[in-house]
């Protein structure tokens, strides 16, 4: 069993939490890091969580074996290094850093430390995703051609967080609440970006913020991309994959859609699984030595480089960027 502090208790980290919480076998939480213990006071007892006030505290815990950071995004790369340099394996929340150089810094930090790294990418984990992924790489759909995304909800409207929504902590829109997690699917599938040119239209602003942005991409593999991402509109996921031979929809967590030339649609439906927890004990099993952590520090690297890239194309009037 692989003991665990959790560095922040906003609405995501008691999300992680909870996720594993008294249910895995693998990964449980001891400690948490709060500058407010007496607001996260009564979720602490509940999930029997010690609180202390300062990530070095954990740090010093010889029993904490990782560190699960849900903090500010301008702070993971900091806080990255210094769990790495305790000798300490480190989960993170997405994005993993805003930009390029820092990621490659943080996955140089953990890799010079020998410890691992994990983000917090869950979507890949959804079962119609891992299918989706399984079909695209079988190559059922041949030569893949093109492939678009798009994730939208209502959070930053319903649970308004004033970091989340600062132009600088979380930039271009829904792009880091929702729009990494399709440009992280794309990378797994698709490859690394070459070029991205962005749109960020905004309708109104926070705190209940109503903008959509809008990507076109293109992958170094010649696959051309779509990606979008709508604030304020009712929960939705889809991505879908366009080969020569056929195409793969993957829509929520559960659905998949294939379609052959002269065929009906087939509809594959999973049972559903809490995505949060597998991608969780999948670093719980690479910390104890018994799998690769499935998403590679390569691919955290390119999702980064793509999602800097998307930042600067949407804050320059949709210009076109190299990645």
């Amino acid at each position: 069993m692989i003991e665990a502090a959790i560095v922040g208790l906003g609405r995501w980290g008691r999300t992680l939490v909870a996720s594993v919480q008294g249910k895995s076998d693998r990964l449980r939480f001891t400690y948490a890091v709060s500058r407010d213990p007496v607001r996260v006071g009564d979720f602490a007892a509940e999930h029997g969580l010690k609180i202390v006030d300062s990530l070095d505290a954990v740090l010093a815990e010889p029993s904490i074996d990782a560190i699960l950071l849900a903090t500010p995004h301008s702070r993971h790369l900091s806080e990255i290094l210094t769990v790495a340099a305790a000798g300490k394996h480190v989960f993170c929340e997405k994005p993993l850093t805003l930009t390029c150089a820092e990621a490659e810094r943080a996955i140089a930090a953990c890799d010079e430390a020998g410890v691992v790294l994990g983000v917090g990418h869950d979507k890949r984990f959804f079962p119609a995703m891992a299918e989706l992924a399984r079909v695209v790489a079988s190559g059922e759909l041949g030569k893949i051609l093109h492939i678009e995304g798009n994730f939208s909800n209502e959070v930053a409207a319903t649970q308004f967080t004033a970091w989340r929504e600062s132009a600088e902590e979380s930039p271009a829109g829904g792009l880091t609440g929702t729009g990494i997690h399709v440009l992280d699917a794309f990378v797994r599938m698709a490859g690394p970006v070459r070029q991205v040119q962005a749109r960020l239209i905004s309708h109104k602003p926070s705190p209940d913020p109503q903008d959509t942005l809008s990507v076109l991409l293109e992958f170094e593999s010649g696959i051309s991309g779509m990606l979008a991402a709508v604030r304020s509109t009712p929960m939705f996921w889809r991505v879908h994959v366009f080969g020569r031979d056929g195409s793969a929809e993957a829509l929520g967590r559960t659905e998949l859609v294939i379609r052959y030339s002269g065929k009906d649609p087939e509809h594959r439906r999973f049972a559903n699984a809490d995505s949060v927890r597998a991608n969780l004990e999948a670093f719980a099993d690479a910390v104890a030595g018994r799998a690769p952590y499935p998403i590679t520090t390569r691919e955290m690297v390119d999702v980064v480089a793509a999602f800097e890239a998307i930042v600067k194309s949407a804050g320059a009037d949709g210009r076109a960027q190299y990645v």
